[in-house]
């Protein structure tokens, strides 16, 4: 199975002639016929990728016609498993295209449409797809430009799709709307397992929002919210949710302005919560105390689940120092990562080893002169 080349009038890598041999495989021949159909030229270098289940045509400028004639050649195929169509300025149009394909393709069950200006059309056109396909379990669509309204959609084949198991909807423009939207699709899903939201404008009414549908939710694993504004106020929301959520295994939080109010509050969550093992908290401002707190948490908690504890890198007191020890001590298998520099960290302590280590006595042995020669 081959792909398009760039949406214009020839292949983004030098395209082949649409006049070339028609023979090969029906796939290809399929794929040929597509092309001429909508006026776009094979692109040669797909056209010789060797078959197999996976299709990548990152970067390659499809656009809106290339993604019909694409589309096209792949409504009846059936070695292709998984889709990545990301970077390609598909834009609605070729959105529409590609659901549409999907909606009789029910072979392909990955895709990845990230950074291809989707917008409220491209919402649209996916959502309806959700609705009918039942084979797709990976769908990535970072950085697509949906706002409040693309929400909406989305949000419909959230509650309705039971067969999404990881949806990444990071990069984009949803903002305070877009979280109470999702937040109760995300209440009524039956079949996500890891969602990402990172890098959009939730602030602390959508943080609420998202944490209470994170709550009642009993299917999600994996959860990144990171470098949104939940701020102190959305971090309550998440300690609420972690106190009644028993699934969650991963849990990003990290670039929130969650200061040490806010710490507290996930720290109340974590005394409780028995199914969280990763939780990642740098870059807020926490504080020593913030850390403390959190770390108090995981003692009071002996049926805490965490393995790995990513902490904000600040300096170092002494109570924290001690803190550290002491939980490291009680879960030896914790993997606690926090304050300063990771690597100066391990010199310090590499050459602390080496100090304490007895002394060699140094042995000199005579060395053998070598003559340079001259050129």
């Amino acid at each position: 199975m081959a792909a398009v080349s760039g949406g214009g009038e020839s292949g983004a890598d030098g395209g082949s002639s649409g006049e070339e041999d028609a023979g090969g495989s029906a796939g290809e021949s399929r794929y040929r016929a597509a092309c001429r159909a909508c006026g776009v030229t094979p692109a040669s270098s797909l056209l010789r990728r060797t078959v197999g289940p996976v299709l990548s045509l990152r970067h390659r400028g499809l656009g809106p016609r290339g993604a019909k004639a694409l589309a096209l050649s792949l409504m009846v195929d059936t070695s292709i498993l998984m889709l990545d169509l990301s970077d390609n300025w598909l834009q609605g149009e070729g959105a529409a295209a590609i659901a549409e394909m999907l909606k009789e393709n029910c072979y392909i069950s990955a895709v990845d449409l990230s950074d291809n200006k989707l917008g409220i059309e491209g919402a649209k056109a996916f959502s309806a797809m959700l609705l009918e396909n039942t084979t797709i379990v990976s769908l990535q669509l970072s950085g697509n430009e949906f706002d409040d309204h693309a929400a909406k959609y989305l949000a419909d084949a959230l509650t309705a799709n039971s067969k999404v198991e990881i949806l990444d909807l990071s990069y984009n423009k949803f903002g305070d709307k877009a979280g109470e939207i999702l937040g109760m699709a995300i209440a009524e899903n039956i079949g996500l397992k890891e969602l990402k939201i990172s890098w959009n404008h939730f602030h602390s009414q959508a943080a609420a929002a998202l944490a209470k549908g994170l709550g009642a939710n009993i299917y999600l694993k994996v959860l990144d919210v990171s470098y949104n504004g939940f701020g102190n106020s959305g971090a309550a929301a998440l300690g609420q949710a972690l106190k009644a959520n028993n699934v969650l295994e991963e849990l990003n939080v990290s670039n929130n302005r969650i200061s040490v109010e806010g710490a507290l509050h996930i720290a109340g969550g974590l005394k409780e919560n028995k199914s969280l093992k990763r939780l990642n908290m740098t870059r807020n401002p926490m504080q020593s105390e913030g850390c403390c707190g959190v770390l108090k948490a995981l003692q009071a908690n002996s049926g805490t689940g965490i393995e790995i504890l990513d902490l904000p890198d600040i300096p170092v007191n002494k109570e924290l120092a001690e803190l550290c020890d002491a939980v490291k001590i009680l879960f030896p298998n914790l993997l606690l990562r926090y304050g300063g520099n990771m690597k100066l960290q391990r010199k310090s302590q590499l050459k602390a080893e080496l100090l304490t280590q007895p002394k060699v006595p140094f042995l000199w042995s005579p060395k053998k002169r070598c003559k340079l020669k001259s050129y």
